[in-house]
């Protein structure tokens, strides 16, 4: 339960929320509309929680979101899913965390080897420690989000109770709940991770559900203190203008050590976010092996640890290989508008499985599923709004997985 529980806010917490409040403060123009975005974000991702815990219990498979998507639509859609999280979704995040690792940990230690070999490098030493098994995987992601959290906790402490509150007067400007939602909720992702090691747990149908709800709710507290610690010290107008909030709130309550400190909690905090990838996600990759959708050999578990070695070293290869060309910035602009039509996808299952005569245990369904649904496409228009080339290129991507498809199912026949 406590491993599945830092798995999930593991997923969710990287280094985004260390920077995401000044875009946040920025989008939303007002003091109250900020606040009202950090908190309908958390209830949007509350009632993800909820949907993935409903579907979890049902199927704890293996795969998660892939074998929701292949049993409740059609093998292909689950087939395109995890297409598209291998050659978009989680390669390019994982790649722009390892760069981000990489930077603040040659500051750090005054390596200068390059950020793209430090990510690799970074890649390989995680790849290798969850080849040896979930459980050693389940240890350092435990060990990884605890510091984070402790990190989190010092910002907090020292944005709220030490230093001097801004006396600056905040200059209302337009803007909108709406707009501030967009880095919100992509700060919130990630909690869907948890479910793709369901098989591997040992009461999944217990604990998963119970892990999801703990898990948001702790990265809700989380996030709202260090939005109120940097309103607190900055005030809006110096946060919205802020390259670097949590930089600027450390060195204010804590020092020149404090701004080391949160430096070093961004770079564990990536670290924290990396090894949760290799961890969960390459289990969607052996599921679709597992079903003659793709390699056979990625489908092959270790005789000893009994883990999908072949997936997980392929993904870290891929994402490797983004980090050294460096092209994960422009990656990162369309995962958000791929990931959030996928999450939509993911709440339809529950109205396709009650069609059926399944059973939900989705509180407050229908209604909170199809408002659920309505916030994913809501941010989906918006990311395609404002950024159509980069999102039109992993749509195209993405919809590149049905012609692999049907190649695949016609070699496999």
């Amino acid at each position: 339960m406590f491993d599945a529980t830092m798995v999930v806010m593991g997923g969710i917490v990287g280094s985004g929320i260390f920077v995401t409040p000044a875009t946040v403060a920025a989008s939303a123009g007002s003091a109250g509309k900020m606040f009202a975005a950090w908190l309908l974000g958390g209830v949007a991702a509350l009632l993800g929680a909820f949907v993935y815990s409903d579907l979890s219990a049902k199927r704890p498979e293996a795969g998660g979101q892939y074998v929701y998507l292949r049993e409740a639509f059609h093998p292909a859609l689950g087939f395109v899913y995890g297409w598209a999280l291998l050659v978009v979704i989680q390669t390019g995040g994982m790649a722009a965390c390892a760069i981000t690792f990489a930077r603040y940990f040659a500051q750090l230690s005054g390596i200068g080897l390059g950020d793209g070999v430090l990510a690799a490098a970074a890649m390989a030493i995680l790849t290798i420690v969850n080849c040896l098994g979930v459980a050693a995987g389940s240890r350092v992601q435990s060990a990884l989000m605890v510091t984070k959290i402790a990190v989190l906790a010092a910002l907090i402490g020292g944005g709220l109770f030490l230093g001097h509150a801004s006396a600056a007067v905040a200059t209302e400007s337009d803007g909108s709940i709406g707009t501030a939602l967009i880095p919100v909720l992509f700060s919130y992702g990630g909690w869907q991770t948890a479910c793709f090691v369901a098989g591997e747990m040992r009461d999944p149908r217990r604990d998963l559900p119970r892990a999801l709800v703990a898990g948001v709710l702790g990265v809700i507290l989380l996030y709202t203190g260090v939005a109120l610690a940097c309103m607190r010290v900055l005030g809006l107008d110096r946060l919205a203008d802020s390259a670097a909030p949590a930089m600027d709130v450390a060195r204010a309550t804590l020092g020149a050590r404090g701004a080391s400190l949160i430096a070093a909690g961004i770079a564990i905090s990536s670290l924290g976010f990396l090894s949760q990838s290799i961890l969960t996600a390459p289990r969607v990759y052996f599921k679709m092996a597992e079903d003659g959708a793709f390699f056979k050999s990625v489908a092959r578990v270790h005789e000893k640890t009994r883990v999908p070695v072949i997936a997980i070293v392929l993904q870290g290869a891929l994402a490797a290989v983004i980090a050294l060309l460096g092209t994960f910035e422009i990656i990162v602009r369309y995962v958000v508008s791929i990931d959030f039509i996928f999450f939509a996808l993911t709440a339809a299952c529950i109205f396709v499985f009650r069609r059926r005569g399944e059973s939900s245990s989705m509180p407050g369904h229908p209604l909170t599923t199809a408002v659920f649904i309505a916030i994913c496409l809501f941010v989906v228009q918006a990311t395609f709004r404002h950024d159509p080339v980069h999102s039109s290129a992993g749509l195209a991507l993405t919809l590149a997985g049905l012609p692999a498809y049907l190649l695949w199912k016609r070699r496999t026949k």
